[in-house]
């Protein structure tokens, strides 16, 4: 990727101040179960604070405004770490609209072309683009071939190449056409466009819970319950002891021991988790997919446009059974007169390189054979009856068999040479005679090698889907050094991939960029399409690659773990957070009656009024020093879950006792002086 987005500026920085703010509205607050029971006890202290005995309370003023006071900047350091975390998708969903405008298109209309707005153009119209003008919407390309900035989506200023036919035919409403001309079948109505989308999923605000997150708020806010019942009755010990416990001193009480710093901060740790995506110029559909991503053992890759360009062009013709190379690449050129396809187009170019004309008038009023992948081959029926056809070399062998024709005996020998070469071979055949093969070249991404094996050092399996034969396939596996390969694959193969892995309890993810990727995009826990690849792909998928670059998978897998044992740890500090305020605010409340209650007293406070506040401060200033930490996620290194459970315990847990005995106990020697 050329480029990162500014993660903050002073623009988001002060929209998030006012979002703060705008946030303390009870009908938005209750959303946040813990950080609602603060808001309410905020409220109380504020009454309180000018109405001090209320509640038959004897507690001075100034320590119930200043409670209130305290209670008011927790919320808003807690809807501040959230807004910040919206103002970043937000951000970015502004820079994608002004990408978004009303653009002229050239919509097809009886043979002719009319200018028509964008907002009119609906599923299924054809426009005509040319060089210089805008794609006015989400397409398929049916007809020309030329080069696209998209810049103003992928962020990369190199134009990409769109063409009919192949998995290279997906076009995006507001990018440009820089060269030549296409004509494109539009695929979205107006507000359903990709862009549109785009805007929609990274505005974090419009973020929907994940079913992790969702469980863990459950916990928290059981727990929130659970404290609040226990303080509620403490009143009734504190009468039996002849210890008055005034509402102010209950209400610190219940904002410390309730795990408020997770609960200011869990928001903003998943709207951070999936900007950090964005970032990577990954659009992600859901945090689900994001969470997915983090315990993800298998990951199944197309290899064509995946783990190699997918480019293949012809670089041969070979003959067989005593034909020459002459014949092979005349009825080739013959096969490929209507075939749209770049391996279509490219016979014709080696063809013409080698000085062949192309018979026009052979293939003119002849009957085309689309390519299915059910026959693995296309060809043409000649007006004269003869049938010429082209194909994987099993599907031509079959078929000629069944013509009556006899296969050369050194067909094999020759198309295996062209498969262990990292080739794929397509055999020509006219009737009842197979007369040679089209050697076609595709190249492997280069770095994929070395990024399968920090894949293995995460422990995720790959494994190589593919239509080639299996010597294409072991070779391409064998270069890029998956771990595993699956050779003369059809769209139900994948799935059935898929679906063994998750009977096994595995989860799988799946990356692709054409058609016949769909189904099995569809099926993986995660669904990464390449955005260079089909509409029906990125559909399907819950995850679009801007880049194209199928090793991506490694970024998306590591802020997965990220996000969780972001959360996780937070969570982790959070609680273990209560401890320390425990011993500070328990024996405030009760050394007066109770004076053993001094051995709990471990940080030797000043007072008890000193205690609470201190432990308040505390609880309200770690929101803030921990959102720099929240936004950006733990860093995450290969390693065994165990090791990193380990090491989360032993800095977070531990870390969460420690730093709020030394934080409180500083806090307080600095509110001795005022109290």
């Amino acid at each position: 990727m050329s480029h990162r987005k500014k993660a903050l500026n002073g623009d988001i920085i002060r929209q998030a101040l006012k979002e703060s703010v705008l946030k303390l509205d009870p009908r938005v607050m209750f959303r946040n179960p813990i950080m609602f029971v603060v808001e309410i006890g905020f409220v109380i202290t504020l009454f309180l604070s000018f109405a001090p005995n209320a509640f038959g309370g004897n507690t001075p003023a100034w320590f119930n405004i200043t409670v209130a006071i305290i209670l008011l900047i927790t919320l808003l350091f807690a809807n501040f770490a959230e807004a910040l975390a919206e103002g970043r998708g937000k951000a970015q969903a502004d820079s994608l609209k002004h990408s978004k405008k009303d653009i002229v298109a050239y919509k097809e209309s009886g043979g002719t072309l009319r200018e028509v707005p964008s907002s009119e153009l609906r599923r299924g119209d054809i426009v005509q683009i040319e060089a210089g003008q805008w794609v006015p919407g989400d397409g398929e390309v049916v007809e020309g071939l030329a080069s696209v900035d998209e810049s103003a989506i992928t962020g990369e200023s190199a134009p990409v190449i769109k063409e009919a036919g192949g998995d290279f035919s997906s076009v995006t409403g507001g990018t440009k056409v820089l060269s030549d001309w296409i004509k494109v079948r539009i695929t979205s109505d107006p507000g359903e466009s990709f862009l549109d989308r785009m805007i929609s999923l990274v505005e974090g605000a419009k973020r929907q819970k994940t079913p992790n997150e969702i469980a863990l708020n459950t916990v928290l806010t059981c727990l929130t319950i659970i404290f609040l019942i226990v303080v509620v009755t403490l009143p009734f010990f504190g009468n039996y002891l002849d210890v008055t416990l005034e509402v102010p001193v209950l209400i610190a009480l219940l904002v410390c021991l309730i795990p408020t710093t997770i609960g200011g901060l869990l928001s903003a740790i998943g709207i951070a988790g999936m900007d950090r995506v964005t970032q990577f110029n990954v659009i992600a559909m859901s945090g689900k997919a994001v969470e997915a991503a983090g315990d993800i053992n298998t990951i199944i890759l197309d290899k064509t446009g995946t783990i190699t360009y997918g480019n293949r062009m012809a670089s041969e013709f070979i003959s067989v059974g005593g034909t020459n190379d002459s014949a092979v690449a005349e009825w080739a050129v013959v096969s490929s007169l209507k075939d749209e396809t770049p391996e279509g187009r490219s016979v014709l170019e080696l063809a013409k390189k080698m000085g062949l004309r192309d018979n026009q008038s052979l293939a003119a009023d002849g009957e085309w054979i689309e390519f299915r992948a059910e026959t693995r081959m296309s060809g043409i029926n000649l007006t004269d009856g003869r049938k010429v056809r082209k194909g994987s070399v099993d599907a031509i062998k079959k078929w000629v068999v069944e013509q009556g024709g006899a296969i050369p005996n050194d067909l094999d020998v020759k198309s295996d040479k062209v498969a262990s070469a990292g080739g794929t071979p397509l055999a020509v055949a006219v009737d009842e005679r197979l007369l040679g093969i089209i050697y076609l070249k595709d190249t492997v991404k280069p770095g994929m090698k070395e990024r399968f094996e920090q894949m293995r050092q995460m422990g995720i399996k790959t494994i190589m889907c593919t239509g080639d034969n299996p010597l294409t396939a072991q070779t391409i596996a064998r270069e890029a050094g998956v771990d595993d390969f699956i050779a003369e694959s059809k769209p139900e193969d994948k799935i059935a991939v898929i679906k063994r892995e998750q009977a096994a309890g595995k989860l799988v993810a799946m990356t692709g960029d054409g058609t016949n990727d769909a189904p099995a995009l569809a099926q993986a826990d995660v669904g990464i399409a390449m955005n260079s690849g089909t509409t029906a792909a990125k559909e399907a998928a819950n995850m679009v690659d801007l880049d194209s670059d199928p090793s991506k998978i490694i970024e998306v897998v590591a802020i997965g773990k990220q996000l969780l044992m972001t959360r996780g740890a937070l969570t982790t500090f959070s609680i273990s957070n209560d401890v320390a305020k425990y011993f500070a605010i328990i024996p405030a409340m009760f050394m007066a009656a109770i004076p053993q209650m001094e051995a709990l007293n471990v940080m030797r406070l000043d007072s008890p009024m000193s205690a609470i506040l201190s432990a308040l401060i505390f609880n309200a200033i770690i929101i803030p020093l921990l959102i720099p930490l929240a936004m950006k996620g733990i860093a995450y290194k290969p390693t065994s879950s165990a090791k990193l459970l380990q090491r989360n315990l032993l800095v977070y847990g531990l870390g969460g006792v420690i730093i709020p005995f030394a934080g409180i106990k500083l806090i307080d020697l600095m509110v001795q002086i005022w109290v």
